[in-house]
């Protein structure tokens, strides 16, 4: 019997963002979310969508959809949120639309084509049943310091 035939799929749970579909995994999945259901505090700005409170929990709402595509809008009441555990604490994800839980073997997941160093929360590219979806380690991803050095007034 080979390894490849012992190892073990990783659950991941697909979303939809710019007409991609992306994945990430879905051991940090802590719940979904509707974006009404949200008992939000403040509403400011592009990429993080302010304060939400979610079973008692406060947590910054960070709306994917202004960071992975070219065009956004305001959320609409049904607009999906994954409510993720990251190292920094739990966050709020605004995503277009949840897609689903897939299970990939290893390989089935392969590297992403033409991927920059400075992206390393790209994970590579599953391939399942003619879908593909781009990986992401979320957790990398809500770590990523700013481009630029805020000012301190």
């Amino acid at each position: 019997m080979s390894n490849q035939a012992l190892a073990v799929p990783q659950q991941f749970l697909g979303f939809t963002l710019g007409g991609l579909e992306y994945g990430l995994d879905y051991a940090a999945v802590q719940e979904l979310k509707v974006f009404k259901s949200l008992e939000r505090f403040s509403s400011d700005g592009e990429i993080i969508g302010g304060v939400a409170l979610s079973r008692g929990v406060i947590m910054p709402v960070v709306d994917l959809r202004a960071a992975f595509s070219a065009m956004t809008s305001a959320p609409d009441p049904g607009t999906d949120v994954i409510v993720v555990r990251v190292s920094a604490g739990v966050v709020g994800v605004v995503v277009e639309r949840v897609t689903g839980v897939v299970r990939l073997y290893p390989e089935q997941v392969m590297p992403l084509p033409g991927a920059q160093a400075d992206a390393d929360y790209l994970l590579g590219v599953g391939k399942l049943r003619g879908r593909r979806l781009i990986l992401i380690d979320i957790d990398r991803l809500m770590s990523l310091a700013p481009a630029r050095p805020r000012q301190v007034a």
